[in-house]
C-alpha cells in the first residue's frame, strides 16, 4: 500500500468548543459512541476517528480510499460523506511512513446481555468471567477482543496497552447504564496482547491503572498486566475420571492429601522451580508410587509476591505464569487425574492485598472491600477484606470457585482462613471492629456467602469436595446448609493437630501426666467431618519442621516422628502432609529453594519415606481405616487408660464388619508380654509395624502376628500377649478371613 502525504489540518472546524471533543482529549468522556464511530448528520454520515499515533486516516469506500480531515491536532479525523460506508467499515492508518488497514472500534456497539448483568447485581453470575474480562471473538466477520469490567463508580474507563501507547483517550470504554459495567470490543487485537485499565474516579478525577480482576492470564512477575488469552480449548483426556467422581461417595473413600508449594517441591540446578509440565513429569509418578490419593495445591490463582506462597491472590481467574500457562496446569491435572490422583487447590476468598494496581479502591473507591477499616481491613496480614455483602463481590468470588472447577476439573477447594470470615472481631481489639446489625461478632454477610458457595460447588459439582480451614469451635461448619450448617465437606481438625503435637512436644518421662490430650479428641471427633492435617502451617515462622518438635536423640525422634504418622493414618478422619513431612526433614520449610531430598542418602530419612509409602497405602487399601472416618461406629477404644506407660489402643472398622487393631507405644520402652484385647480369637497379623528395620528402627515386634485366645481381656471377648516396641505403632488384623 502507498504512503500518502498529510492533508492540511482544517483549520475552519468548530470542534474546539464541542463539550464531547474537550472531555475526549482530557480524558473524560463518559460516553464515547455519543462522539466517535458512525453517525448521521445533516442528512449524511459523519464518521469521527481518535488516534494520536496516525499521520493520516483513509476510509476504504467502493470508490476507493477517501482521507479523513485531521480536525484536532491531537489526533481527531472527520470525513461526512452522503452515503455510509460499507458495514463493517474499515480504515488505512499511516503511521511512521508505513499504511495498514484495521477496522474502528466504534463500529461496534456494546452487546453484553442484559440478563447476565442483571444476574450479575443481584449475586447470582455464577460465570462471571465469562461475561467480564477479555474475550477473542469475532464480530461481523471481524476478529478482535472484547473487555468488559465493573466499575460503578468511574467517570470514565479505558482500555490500554501497548497496541494504543498506554493512551487512556485512546479506547474509552461504554457503560452499561446503572449496571457499573463497561464494554468494548477493539478489533484486531489478539491473544498475547498485555493490558490494563485506566479508571478516572467520577466525583475525585482521581486517575487509577488497574489490572483486569477477571483476565485469566498475567504476564510473569514482577510485570503486572493482564494477558489477552486465546479461546481455544484444551483436550482433556480425564473423562472417565470426572465421571467416576460423578458417582464417588467421598465420605466412605481414603482421602489422603499431599499439600504442595508448586515453587518449592522441586529446583533446577540453577535454582529455577519446576515447570507445570516438568512437575507432570515428576511429581505425578512420585505421587502415585507413595500411594497418596489427592494433591493439595497452595494457591496457584496468579499473585505478585512469592514470599506469600500464593496466599496474596491478585487474580482469581488466572493460574499463575509462574510455571506456565494455563494449558500446561491443565495438562498437569490431566496427568495426575489419568495416575488416579485427585486434585485439591487452597482457595483464597478472605481476603485480598492492597497493591494499588490490583483490587483495592478499584475504581477510585473501596469496591470489593469495605470503606471502614473496622471491617475492610485485617492487620494481621494488611490485607483487605471483602464485602460479603455486595451482590457484584458475591459474583465475584463465587465464579471464581466455578471457573477453577470447571476451567481446570479441580476436585476440590480448601478454603483458607475460613475463622477470619466467620468472626467481625477476628485478631481485633474491642475498637477496631463493628458488630453485625444483631449487635453480634458474627459477619452475618459472610456466613451466607460461604453457604451459597457450598450449595453451589455440590450442585453443579458432583463429588467435588469443599474443605474449610476452620481453627474455632464454630458449630457445623461441614454439616448441609438445610440443617443450619455452612455446607463444607470437611473441616481440617486443628484441635486433634494442636493436641497431638504438644504432647509429642514432652518427654515420655512425663507424657503420663497429658495423655488426656490422645484421648479427648474422641469426644469430638464425630460432630464434623474431619480431616487430621500436618500442613505447611506446622513447618514454617519458626515452628522447625516436624523431626524438630519430637524430643530425645537422634533415634528418639525419627522414632516419634514415625510413630506420629502411624498415628495420624490410623486415627479417624481423612489426612494431610505438607510435602517434606515424607522425608523427615531436619529444618522447616524453606520456600525459596527445594526440599532436602538429599536426605534420602540417610537411612533414618529413608526409613521414615518407606514409612509413610506404606501407611499411605494400608490407608488406601484397608477399608477399616478410611471407610467409617466420619461416623462412631468405625471405632472403638480397646484402652484408653494405660496413661502410666504412654499406651493407647483401639479398633477401627468397616461396614463389611472387618477390622484393624492399633496398639500405639509413646514410651522408649519395649513393652514384653504386655496383654492386649482383641475381638475375635485365633490369628492376626502383624501388618505393619513402625519399628521395624526397614524403617531404621529396632526390629522390635512380634515376629508376623501374634495368636489371641478366648481370654476375655478389657472388655473384649479374646486377648493375646504381643511385644510392644518402643515409640512405635503396631496395625493387627485377624486372618480368619
Amino acid at each position: 500500500m502507498p504512503v500518502f502525504h498529510a492533508p492540511p489540518m482544517n483549520s475552519r472546524s468548530t470542534l474546539y468548543g464541542d463539550p464531547l471533543v474537550e472531555l475526549l482529549l482530557t480524558a473524560r468522556l463518559h460516553d464515547p459512541f455519543a462522539l466517535l464511530g458512525l453517525h448521521p448528520h445533516g442528512g449524511g454520515w459523519r464518521l469521527r476517528v481518535f488516534n494520536p499515533r496516525a499521520e493520516m486516516l483513509f476510509l476504504h469506500l467502493p470508490s476507493g480510499l477517501t482521507p479523513l480531515q485531521r480536525v484536532h491536532p491531537d489526533g481527531l479525523f472527520e470525513w461526512n460523506g452522503a452515503e455510509a460506508p460499507p458495514r463493517p467499515y474499515r480504515l488505512a492508518v499511516q503511521e511512521d511512513g508505513r499504511v495498514r488497514d484495521l477496522h474502528d472500534a466504534y463500529a461496534f456497539i456494546p452487546v453484553l446481555s442484559g440478563h447476565d448483568l442483571y444476574l450479575l447485581n443481584a449475586g447470582r453470575l455464577h460465570q462471571a468471567w465469562r461475561t467480564l474480562g477479555s474475550h477473542v471473538e469475532t464480530r461481523e466477520g471481524v476478529s478482535g477482543t472484547r473487555f468488559a469490567v465493573w466499575a460503578p463508580n468511574a467517570e470514565r474507563v479505558s482500555v490500554i496497552g501497548d497496541f494504543n501507547g498506554w493512551d487512556g483517550r485512546v479506547h474509552p470504554m461504554a457503560v452499561h447504564g446503572g449496571s457499573g459495567v463497561w464494554e468494548l470490543f477493539i478489533p484486531g487485537l489478539r491473544p498475547g496482547e498485555l493490558y490494563k485499565y485506566e479508571i478516572r474516579n467520577r466525583a475525585s478525577g482521581e486517575v487509577l491503572v488497574k489490572i483486569d480482576p477477571y483476565a485469566r492470564e498475567f504476564e510473569h512477575r514482577p510485570g503486572t498486566a493482564a494477558r489477552v488469552r486465546g479461546e481455544g480449548a484444551y483436550a482433556w483426556q480425564d473423562q472417565a475420571w470426572m465421571a467416576r467422581r460423578g458417582d464417588w461417595d467421598w465420605q466412605h473413600a481414603p482421602i489422603n492429601i499431599y499439600e504442595l508449594h508448586a515453587g518449592s517441591w522441586k529446583r533446577h540446578a540453577d535454582g529455577r522451580p519446576y515447570t507445570y509440565s516438568e512437575l507432570a513429569e515428576h511429581l505425578v509418578p512420585y505421587v502415585r508410587d507413595m500411594g497418596f490419593t489427592h494433591v493439595e495445591f497452595l494457591p496457584l490463582s496468579e499473585h505478585p509476591l512469592d514470599e506469600s506462597w500464593g496466599y496474596q491472590t491478585t487474580g482469581y481467574f488466572a493460574a499463575t505464569s509462574r510455571f506456565g500457562s494455563p494449558d500446561d496446569l491443565r495438562a498437569l491435572i490431566d496427568a495426575l487425574h489419568a495416575a488416579g490422583i485427585g486434585v485439591f487447590l487452597d482457595w483464597v476468598p478472605g481476603h485480598f492485598p492492597q497493591d494499588r494496581w490490583a483490587l483495592a479502591r478499584f475504581d477510585g473507591t473501596a469496591l470489593y472491600e469495605h470503606e471502614d477499616p473496622r471491617l475492610g481491613l485485617h492487620r494481621d496480614w494488611g490485607s483487605a477484606v471483602f464485602n460479603y455483602g455486595r451482590n457484584e463481590v458475591r459474583s465475584f468470588l463465587l465464579s471464581s470457585a466455578h471457573y477453577w472447577l470447571v476451567e481446570f476439573h479441580i476436585d476440590g477447594l480448601r478454603v483458607d482462613a475460613v475463622a477470619s470470615m466467620l468472626y467481625l472481631d477476628y485478631s481485633r481489639q474491642l475498637h477496631e471492629w463493628l458488630p453485625n446489625r444483631h449487635g453480634g461478632r458474627e459477619n452475618l454477610e459472610a456466613i451466607e456467602f460461604l453457604r451459597e458457595l457450598n450449595v453451589m460447588v455440590h450442585q453443579e459439582f458432583p463429588g467435588a469436595v469443599t474443605i474449610a480451614e476452620e481453627s474455632t469451635a464454630w458449630p457445623m461448619v461441614s454439616r448441609p446448609t438445610y440443617l443450619g450448617g455452612l455446607g463444607f465437606g470437611m473441616k481440617w481438625n486443628m484441635g486433634w493437630m494442636n493436641d497431638t503435637l504438644s504432647y509429642l512436644r514432652h518427654d515420655p518421662v512425663y507424657r503420663r501426666y497429658h495423655h488426656s490430650q490422645l484421648t479427648f479428641g474422641q469426644l469430638y471427633a464425630y460432630t464434623e467431618n474431619f480431616l487430621l492435617p500436618l500442613s505447611h502451617d506446622e513447618v514454617v515462622h519458626g515452628k522447625g519442621s516436624l523431626l524438630d518438635k519430637m524430643p530425645g536423640d537422634a533415634w528418639q525422634e525419627f522414632a516419634n516422628l514415625r510413630l506420629l504418622l502411624v498415628y495420624q493414618l490410623t486415627t479417624p478422619g481423612k489426612k494431610l502432609n505438607f510435602m517434606g513431612n515424607e522425608l523427615a526433614q531436619g529444618r522447616e520449610w524453606q520456600p525459596a529453594g527445594e526440599l532436602d531430598w538429599w536426605l534420602l542418602q540417610r537411612h533414618w530419612h529413608v526409613g521414615v519415606q518407606r514409612l509413610m509409602r506404606d501407611l499411605c497405602r494400608l490407608y488406601r487399601d484397608l477399608p477399616a481405616l478410611h471407610d467409617l472416618d466420619f461416623a462412631p461406629e468405625g471405632f472403638s477404644w480397646i484402652d484408653c487408660h494405660d496413661a502410666d506407660h504412654s499406651i493407647i489402643s483401639f479398633q477401627r472398622r468397616a461396614r463389611d464388619g472387618s477390622c484393624a487393631v492399633v496398639v500405639l507405644n509413646f514410651t522408649p520402652v519395649t513393652r514384653q508380654a504386655y496383654r492386649i484385647g482383641l475381638p475375635v480369637a485365633g490369628r492376626y497379623g502383624e501388618i505393619l509395624n513402625s519399628d521395624s528395620s526397614y524403617y531404621a528402627g529396632s526390629n522390635a515386634g512380634n515376629a508376623g502376628g501374634v495368636s489371641a485366645q478366648p481370654l476375655p481381656w478389657m472388655g473384649l471377648p479374646c486377648s493375646a500377649v504381643i511385644t510392644l516396641p518402643p515409640l512405635a505403632g503396631i496395625v493387627l488384623t485377624s486372618e480368619l478371613a
